[in-house]
């Protein structure tokens, strides 16, 4: 069994949220719990978080326009600005609700670097079935995908992607929905070696590794579903009400109105899920 552990490294790895104007409500929400929750002592050299035509201040992230246009289109624009091979991508809806440990993050990036993969998933959902591998990154077993039994090899949910991988499978005009569909298809065939660990309870959800007994998992919520707050959301509104800044407890009290009255976030329909 092969321990890894994380040491010194030139910081080649990017944090980039991928977020969208008409999610601006969850913008102040998701910075608040990431502060809290992800060590900022690590190997990641940049955090970017990209709009579309939108100004995002913050002390952390560097805001990337990408203007107007569908998914696929926007985030490929963006990553052409970005230096970093190798990015860890999330999106603005996951809100972290558990403490994050900077040795298993800096030695899970380091593995992915040393390694030189071309993606690893973060997230523990049953729609992947791996093999394990002998590989232990503070008691997290790293794991490899069977890319044939299992789904959405390609998804939005956190990952650490190559650069030009994830590049390549942003086809031109695709939706998120039907980059997710086709680009499991376009992964299966080129079934590249994808890696999995249990760093985060996606909703949740159960490890799917054979991890040791000292291992200890990060946790995120979607807190949205189709542009509607969800019961996920909750708890980070009742901890942001008891706030002692009172920006908090306004923006609670926003959160709670659109939650309570099932408002989407911009006020404006719900947009057109769609598969094809």
């Amino acid at each position: 069994m092969k321990e890894t552990k994380s040491k010194p490294m030139q910081k080649s790895i990017a944090i980039v949220v991928h977020a969208c104007d008409r999610y601006e409500l969850l913008f102040k929400g998701f910075e608040y719990f990431f502060k809290k929750y992800w060590p900022m002592d690590t190997l990641v050299s940049n955090y970017y978080f990209l709009t579309e035509e939108t100004d995002y201040k913050s002390n952390i992230f560097t805001n990337i326009k990408t203007g107007k246009g569908e998914w696929t289109h926007r985030l490929h624009t963006a990553l052409q600005q970005i230096e970093e091979q190798y990015i860890i991508y999330m999106q603005e809806d996951m809100w972290f609700s558990e403490i994050l440990s900077a040795d298993t993050i800096n030695g899970i990036v380091k593995f992915a670097l040393d390694e030189k993969l071309k993606l690893m998933k973060l997230n523990s959902s049953e729609v992947y079935k791996t093999t394990a591998t002998d590989t232990i990154i503070t008691g997290l077993r790293v794991g490899v995908l069977d890319n044939e039994a299992s789904n959405y090899l390609m998804s939005h949910q956190v990952s650490i992607w190559n650069k030009e991988l994830l590049m390549s499978q942003l086809i031109y005009n695709e939706h998120p929905w039907r980059n997710e569909r086709k680009g499991t298809k376009r992964l299966k065939k080129l079934n590249p070696v994808i890696y999995h660990v249990d760093l985060f309870s996606e909703n949740g959800k159960l490890p799917i590794n054979n991890n040791l007994s000292t291992a200890h998992s990060g946790s995120y919520v979607t807190v949205s579903v189709n542009s509607v707050l969800n019961d996920f959301v909750v708890p980070f509104i009742n901890e942001l009400k008891r706030s002692k800044e009172q920006v908090y407890n306004d923006y609670a009290q926003k959160l709670a109105f659109h939650y309570n009255n099932k408002y989407t976030h911009d006020g404006k329909p719900k947009p057109r899920k769609t598969w094809f």
